[in-house]
């Protein structure tokens, strides 16, 4: 019988009025084995328990449990998942982990496609690790949205693509989810000479017979770093790709549009600019249900930031009258994009300078433009020197998400003693953006409330921390 080691016991929940402490093992929950934190979940919902405990000591209990239906039990484990994360079985064409450097620290090189943190995290999984029980149990908990990298809808293609036998039967998973009626999103990886053109088209027709229970569906071109070495040869996409690309998602935006109400696919940001064409209206993008995978970030930034101008504008009768210089660093992708932010920015604060400084990425090579694949160690030798004003703001996504750390194991306190200026953490946030600017005039006290945001003062380092959009 698998057992799950408890490691932390929540004051007053049902699990510490049972006496359990950490060290024990849960064992089972109404005679039914748990294989991992879904079955948990699914199994404490019940209103009577009967659980199976054995303690640190081998001595084994069974308790019965009275409670609310939505009343957890009040215990943690020693691993998230209840599991152990399953290991990716492809060997993608794409892969991005395949072309990291030498030298990272280990959990870089880890490629999980666990469909668990599909739901828990909002990966993109390719079904190829899943079992027809797992999908049937998918459906029987209702889990969703299921978020599948699909990549073609060609059965021989993406056996190729993902160098994997058993890849080809994707469509057939997808039927299975559409017919249970459980929401899912959908990326393509896009690489030149493999899955564009005809492909592409292939592709988008075949997903959108799934619409609207297939919510979304995303492209975007492969990143390609100058760690390939005995890796498939790929080629980046230039402009008319670019502009082809786009020319063929539209088509199928119109018939989504007409048949659903909705635009189903779309395009990623660096698709529109390595065309140089606009991005699109606000409404195109359903929502932004694809902006973490930098479907719309450029366009939402830019309209979050018109409006806050607007606003400010509208309340205060006259700009603003800071006179000071702040800085932030972007990728090369969106060093256009953010002099243009700045330019708006201006129109209400006409005396600070926003200077925006463009970081190559040497550490994975210029060909990776996107401001959240920066390092710490190309961030400082890039613009150390320079006359950063008030403070730097450093956008979130350049950090690991649930450390202060970069990609190159740089933590943030050394980027700010190596720059000698405060440094403020920003999330993705046109209006936060805009009054993170402003406030600096006044310094950053410890625990100052903004009205809609907080800044927090740690050392010299600052985070702002923001709510979602909408």
């Amino acid at each position: 019988m698998k057992k799950h080691k408890i490691t932390s016991i929540e004051d007053g929940s049902i699990a510490w009025e049972l006496g359990l402490a950490p060290g024990d093992f849960l064992l089972s929950i109404n005679g039914k084995e748990i294989e991992d934190i879904f079955d948990y979940h699914y199994l404490v919902e019940d209103e009577n328990l009967d659980i199976l405990v054995e303690r640190a000591d081998g001595e084994e209990w069974l308790l019965e449990v009275e409670k609310d239906e939505e009343e957890d039990l009040g215990m943690l484990f020693e691993e998230s998942l209840m599991d152990k994360y399953r290991r990716c079985q492809n060997n993608c064409v794409f892969c991005f982990i395949d072309q990291n450097p030498p030298g990272m620290r280990e959990t870089i090189y880890f490629k999980d496609d666990d469909t668990r943190l599909s739901f828990l995290q909002g990966n993109y999984v390719t079904l190829t690790n899943m079992k027809d029980a797992d999908i049937d149990r998918i459906i029987t908990y209702r889990l969703a949205p299921i978020n599948i990298s699909v990549h073609t809808t060609n059965p021989e293609l993406r056996c190729r693509m993902l160098h994997n036998r058993f890849a080809g039967d994707i469509l057939s998973r997808i039927k299975k989810l559409y017919d249970a009626d459980i929401p899912m999103n959908a990326q393509i990886v896009l690489c030149k000479g493999y899955n564009d053109g005809d492909e592409l088209r292939r592709t988008l027709s075949d997903l959108i017979e799934f619409a609207p229970v297939i919510e979304s569906l995303s492209v975007v071109p492969v990143g390609l770093t100058k760690y390939r070495e005995g890796l498939a040869p790929l080629e980046p996409f230039n402009s008319e790709d670019a502009k082809e690309v786009i020319s063929i998602i539209e088509e199928y935006q119109e018939i989504a549009k007409e048949r659903f109400g909705y635009h189903f696919a779309h395009a990623s940001d660096e698709w529109y600019i390595n065309a140089g064409l606009p991005f699109p209206t606000e409404e195109t993008y359903d929502g932004y249900i694809q902006l973490e995978n930098g479907v719309g970030m450029t366009r939402l930034l830019i309209s979050e930031v018109t409006e806050a101008v607007e606003d400010y504008l509208e309340e205060h009768g006259t700009p603003f009258d800071g006179n000071y210089r702040i800085s932030t660093v972007c990728g090369t992708l969106a060093y256009e994009t953010m002099l243009d932010v700045a330019g708006i920015i201006q129109k209400a604060a006409p005396g600070v300078d926003f200077q925006i400084l463009p970081v190559v990425n040497h550490f994975f090579g210029e060909k990776i433009t996107v401001t959240g694949l920066l390092t710490g160690h190309d961030i400082v030798n890039q613009i150390k020197g320079k006359d950063l004003g008030k403070a730097l703001i450093l956008p979130a996504q350049t950090l690991k998400s649930d450390e202060e750390i970069f990609l190159d194991d740089m933590t943030l306190s050394e980027l700010q003693n190596a720059l000698q200026v405060p440094v403020i953490i920003v999330q993705s946030s046109g209006l936060e953006l805009f009054r993170t600017i402003l406030e600096a005039e006044g310094g950053f006290d410890e625990q100052t409330d903004f009205g809609h945001c907080r800044t927090t003062q740690c050392g010299e380092v600052y985070t702002v921390q923001y709510p979602g959009r909408g």
